[in-house]
Parts: C-alpha cells; sequence; structure tokens
C-alpha cells in the first residue's frame, strides 16, 4: 500500500495523544490501523467513506486540513468507527505530506481548536 513521504506530529498533538493514551489503552495500535485504513485509502486511493472532511473557511491555502470524523477504537467496544474520537490533520498534496495537528475525545471537546490551526497554517510555514 501507497504511504506518505513524510508524516508528522505537532509537539500539541502528541500531549494530546498522551492525554487520551491514559484513557483509552488501544490509542496507539487504533491509530496506526486509522492511518492505513482511512487516510491512505481517502489520499492516495480517492475512496471516500464519508469519515474524513475538509475544514472550509479558514483562509488560506498553503495546507488543506481535514478532520477525520470516524475513528474505530478497540477501547470504545461497541461504537465501531462512530467513538467520537477526531484527528485534525494538514494534507500537503503537492509535498504528499501529513502532518497531525489535534486528537480529541467529542465528550471532552465540542470541535476542533481553530486558534491553534490558524497560528500554524494561517501563515506559510517553513517545512
Amino acid at each position: 500500500m501507497n504511504r506518505f513521504s513524510r508524516v508528522t506530529r505537532l509537539p500539541e498533538f502528541e500531549r494530546d495523544f498522551k492525554a487520551l493514551l491514559r484513557k483509552f489503552r488501544t490509542l496507539e495500535e487504533d491509530f496506526k490501523t486509522f492511518q492505513n485504513a482511512q487516510l491512505i485509502p481517502f489520499h492516495k486511493l480517492d475512496q471516500d467513506n464519508g469519515g474524513i472532511v475538509r475544514i472550509s473557511g479558514l483562509g488560506f491555502e498553503n495546507a488543506h486540513i481535514y478532520k477525520a470524523r470516524k475513528f474505530a477504537s478497540r477501547g470504545l467496544k461497541g461504537r465501531g468507527v462512530m467513538t467520537g474520537i477526531r484527528i485534525i490533520y494538514a494534507y500537503y498534496p503537492d509535498e504528499d505530506r501529513l502532518e497531525f495537528v489535534e486528537i480529541y475525545f467529542k465528550a471532552d471537546q465540542a470541535n476542533e481548536n481553530r486558534e491553534r490551526i490558524l497560528a500554524h497554517y494561517g501563515m506559510r510555514r517553513r517545512t
């Protein structure tokens, strides 16, 4: 299966991830499965299952920002992909690069942190 040329995580994403890992012990493995089952088919094979949407109205085009709404977690049994875990990431199609911005549990936080997104992507970032 095709991989991305580069995959990185913002420090804030790492903090979010570690906090959620305390709640959901299977998160690390679930996250790897998510990348293979959702991100690769969506960006590499043009397969859209409705679980990933582009966030609009941010006022910049240097990165495409997406929200993944379908994330299966073995730690949340019986919910399938509707676990309430959301992942925000940037995709640079010209560079075939992913950068994870935020991960959160919908019961703890209603929406993505737009201030974080704008702080990192509102102006052209160095790569």
